[in-house]
């Protein structure tokens, strides 16, 4: 009778609790319905002052608008070689950083330390104008690489503080029992370490993903006169003109960005799920 008792009073808690979850969801979901409602609307239903939450004529004009354009593919490859090289080099600097951090007693570690963590409150914004005047020097404007290399430094920062937790909930004696069994060092960081902080690592992979993908600021200032080195947020330019915007275009062109996020979101989300929820057990 006890428990039943219980499990009466905690049900209009946890009826309480999903609900507020929907409510949640539903805030959280409802752009992305806008934008895709955007996107199926006929020019006329746009341009209403009435807006309605939905349509009763669906149409892929906008959508066949945004395929048509000549250079709307070469953004959509570009996008997709920024956002790659930028996870793979950021995930692989971030794990040997976070290592050595955490397993190796070295110099102004603690100082090292303090200063990924400061460099994440630094605004990007107040970087831009160095930054540009640093690719400028380098030769990388109006290339691939003005995108990849800052976009790498700001996703490492974050990915070491992160990466350190899992590192370092890897037992010691996981390791000096490997060298026991005659493993290099080489073979333990690849072959145990690495499988292990897997799950942190895709978890830092997925936000670094998402700001390479989304980049507009960086994309904007550093690729000046070659358009063919444009990303898709660029893209969205084409649509929009201040005298006539074709919101249809715009709407239509940023379902089309969102949906690579969500394949990669379907693609790694039970091991997203366990890297910002727990760690290694030993």
């Amino acid at each position: 009778m006890s428990a039943v008792r219980g499990r009466a009073v905690r049900r209009p808690w946890r009826l309480a609790a999903e609900a507020t979850a929907l409510l949640v969801a539903a805030v959280v979901a409802f752009p992305l319905y806008w934008m895709l409602l955007g996107a199926l609307k006929p020019a006329g239903e746009i341009e209403s002052t009435e807006p309605r939450p939905w349509t009763a004529s669906p149409s892929l004009d906008s959508f066949r608008r945004v395929f048509e354009q000549q250079e709307f593919g070469r953004y959509f490859v570009n996008s997709l070689v920024v956002a790659v090289s930028v996870v793979i080099a950021s995930a692989l600097i971030a794990f040997l950083a976070a290592t050595a951090v955490t397993r190796f007693r070295f110099r102004f570690r603690t100082t090292l330390l303090i200063m990924f963590l400061v460099a994440q409150m630094v605004p990007v914004e107040a970087l831009t104008i160095p930054l540009f005047f640093l690719m400028r020097d380098l030769g990388q404007l109006n290339t691939l690489g003005s995108l990849i290399l800052p976009h790498i430094a700001f996703s490492l920062p974050f990915a070491i503080w992160m990466l350190r937790g899992f590192v370092k909930a890897v037992p010691e004696s996981l390791e000096e029992a490997a060298y026991l069994d005659g493993a290099s060092r080489a073979r333990f960081l690849w072959r145990i370490l690495l499988p292990l902080v897997l799950p942190g690592l895709v978890a830092t992979s997925v936000f670094s993903f998402i700001s390479a993908w989304n980049d507009f600021l960086f994309a904007k200032s550093f690729i000046i006169s070659d358009t063919s080195q444009s990303t898709l947020p660029m893209a969205l330019l084409v649509f929009y003109k201040p005298d006539e915007p074709d919101w249809g275009g715009v709407m239509a062109a940023s379902t089309v960005m969102t949906v690579p996020v969500l394949v990669f979101f379907v693609l790694v989300q039970r091991r997203l799920v366990s890297g910002l929820g727990g760690a290694v057990k030993d």
